[in-house]
């Protein structure tokens, strides 16, 4: 089946593989007589499910068993609540400002700490560059460090995790990893809490993921809500209330089409990690040539899952965007707040899609030039 290249920032493109497979067992899961959403979360049937899903989920990302993996709801923007309602001790909280997610994560946090301390910003360059980790004003004695690994609408992201024991810090590194989940390891090292929303990389919108290193348990705000304690949620395995149990097993799914990823010797993460990087390589490298268009993110910062890029001539944009409809290559507008284009590259999406989009833009750039 020949589907169009889906290029949404999210909710995302989710592997045909996975979509096929969870059609096969809309009705009946494995002779159940039920469908998944039928099931109670508490019987032996979704227990299996969600048991499978977070092994594979720890075996993919190497999570160390001091880590707790934790399934909830509410997406990203409801963790820029909840991390702080559990981490923050209602002290200074130190925020590296990347882009338009780490801004809003800082103004969330605002109501929940005594000091929501900007430690470093891009903003002078339009979030294009990331400041290095050197320059960074960090607090003392901070409750925790926040950055977000990769910022979706400007296209930033950090090649690497900041070592924060190397800057002098003792502090947690709290990151918002909603985008970048799943297209490279993470150095577990360097990580007190990693938290996102599935709906990039990892399966449908509605579940959120945060693995929280057992010692933060423990120390929530007493006004934090009994179900958004991540020490009530980790002791009742993320039942505590009703999880999200279809975005579970579609992730589950996902899980396992990751560990069937094979590129050059490679499996797993590993595996997505090279080709996502040969598909932002074909990308950028045919823009940088371009006279035509333009991505404006330093090259040391450039993301891999999310690339804006703009037309020198705006004028033009509605009929670009027509003619990729028209090819069967989708959602490619930009943010309305930074508008030009946008093509999210997630783990979903083939290098044939990159391809396409790139042969696409090469024959628009040639007719329009």
């Amino acid at each position: 089946m020949n589907r169009p290249y889906n290029f949404s920032a999210g909710p995302a493109a989710i592997p045909a593989e996975v979509l096929q497979q969870a059609a096969a067992e809309m009705l009946d899961w494995h002779g159940s007589g039920m469908s998944v959403m039928e099931m109670s979360h508490r019987g032996k049937e979704f227990i299996s499910i969600y048991e499978q899903a977070e092994a594979d989920l720890r075996e993919l990302l190497a999570v160390p068993p001091e880590f707790k993996i934790l399934f909830m709801q509410g997406g990203g923007l409801a963790e820029n609540a909840i991390v702080p309602l559990n981490l923050s001790r209602a002290g200074t909280v130190d925020f590296v400002l990347s882009g338009s997610w780490s801004q809003k994560s800082a103004k969330e946090a605002r109501k929940y700490v005594a000091d929501a301390h900007i430690a470093a910003s891009g903003e002078d360059s339009q979030f294009t560059t990331l400041p290095a980790p050197e320059s960074w004003q960090l607090s003392r004695g901070a409750s925790y460090v926040h950055i977000c690994s990769n910022e979706t609408i400007h296209g930033v992201e950090f090649q690497e995790l900041p070592d924060l024991k190397a800057l002098g810090c003792d502090a947690p590194l709290v990151v918002d990893f909603s985008s970048h989940v799943a297209s490279r390891p993470v150095d577990w090292s360097r990580v007190g809490l990693a938290f996102g929303g599935a709906q990039k990389n990892l399966g449908p919108a509605g579940l959120t993921l945060v693995i929280v290193r057992e010692d933060l348990l423990g120390h929530a705000l007493p006004a934090c809500p009994s179900a958004f304690d991540y020490k009530t949620v980790a002791d009742n395995q993320s039942m505590y209330n009703t999880p999200p149990t279809w975005g579970i097993y579609i992730a589950g799914l996902t899980f396992q089409w990751i560990k069937r990823q094979t590129e050059g010797g490679l499996t797993g993460v590993a595996a997505l990690q090279a080709r996502n990087i040969a598909k932002a390589d074909l990308f950028y490298q045919y823009v940088d040539q371009s006279s035509f268009y333009v991505n404006k993110v330093a090259a040391n910062c450039r993301s891999r899952m999310n690339i804006p890029f703009f037309l020198r001539d705006e004028s033009r944009n509605d009929a670009f965007l027509a003619g990729a409809r028209e090819r069967g290559l989708l959602q490619l507008k930009g943010h309305k707040s930074v508008g030009g284009m946008r093509a999210s590259i997630y783990n979903a999406m083939p290098i044939a899609g990159v391809q396409a989009l790139v042969e696409y833009m090469r024959e628009f750039e040639q007719r329009n030039a």
